[in-house]
């Protein structure tokens, strides 16, 4: 009799846990989309921070040994620096702010080389 009290017991509790809950509030949503946007971020940093010690660990290592230094090193990507995290309310509203971003300057025209 105590063990099939106890396995009715058991089964109650067990049905009141799969009850379904009740839909996250919008400031709820905010807070998880902001935890992802930092997690997103953190992740982005740690990337960054590990791609530029591979390369000083293989500027050292082609620096070390001269028969590294003959062999051909394969193209990597270069290493994009995340920048400092901004919040999604800020990077919302920069683009909204005002003026278009201002146009990238064009480089200057060589001079010509002077005879000597």
């Amino acid at each position: 009799m105590k063990k099939y009290l106890l396995v009715m017991s058991a089964l109650a509790i067990s049905f009141g846990a799969m009850a379904k809950l009740p839909a996250p509030s919008e400031e709820a949503k905010a807070k998880a989309a902001e935890a992802a946007a930092k997690t997103s971020h953190g992740n982005k940093v740690a990337d960054f921070q590990l791609c530029k010690s591979r390369e000083k660990v293989a500027a050292h290592y082609h620096k070390t040994h001269k028969s590294a230094a003959k062999s051909t090193v394969p193209a990597t990507p270069a290493c994009v620096d995340p920048g400092a995290y901004k919040p999604a309310e800020q990077t919302a509203a920069a683009p909204a702010a005002g003026a278009a971003p201002a146009p990238a300057a064009k480089p200057a025209a060589a001079a010509p080389a002077k005879k000597g």
